[in-house]
């Protein structure tokens, strides 16, 4: 039925030392990292100059995660840990606030306003010239 050698040890000191850093790590980066997710991490403080408000406006992505080990029996010591996390900060604009109006203001890249367009006329006119030149390769 068990085989002694099939069963699982029961958790040494030693495995639950590692499993509780690990999760004691990931705690303390998932607080630090909660702590800056506020409305403030998304739009910056106002500037105001000649009467003309401006709020910058960002995305914020935060991520983390982590980790366990323990040692096996039969194996090689072992010991675990881990954890990492991560914040990806992007500008994507501003409010501008002029006489009692607000506007937002998107910060455009040129690859999106410029490369795609282009990329897009020009295909849109080598397009029938290939359909075209395949045609009478058939004929």
């Amino acid at each position: 039925m068990n085989n002694p050698e099939e069963t699982t040890a029961p958790a040494t000191p030693a495995d639950l030392t590692a499993a509780h850093a690990s999760a004691t790590l990931l705690e303390r980066l998932a607080d630090k990292l909660g702590a800056h997710a506020s409305v403030t991490a998304v739009y910056g403080e106002p500037v105001t100059r000649d009467g003309v408000t401006v709020i910058p406006v960002a995305r914020v992505g935060y991520g983390f995660g982590g980790g366990a080990g323990r040692s096996v029996k039969g194996a090689e010591a072992g010991d675990g840990g881990g954890g990492g996390g991560g914040v990806d900060v992007r500008p994507l604009g501003f409010i501008e606030i002029k006489d009692g109006t607000a506007t937002y203001r998107p910060i455009r890249e040129p690859w999106t306003d410029v490369v795609l367009p282009l990329a897009g006329v020009l295909a849109g006119s080598l397009l029938p010239r290939l359909v075209q030149a395949l045609r009478r390769r058939r004929a």
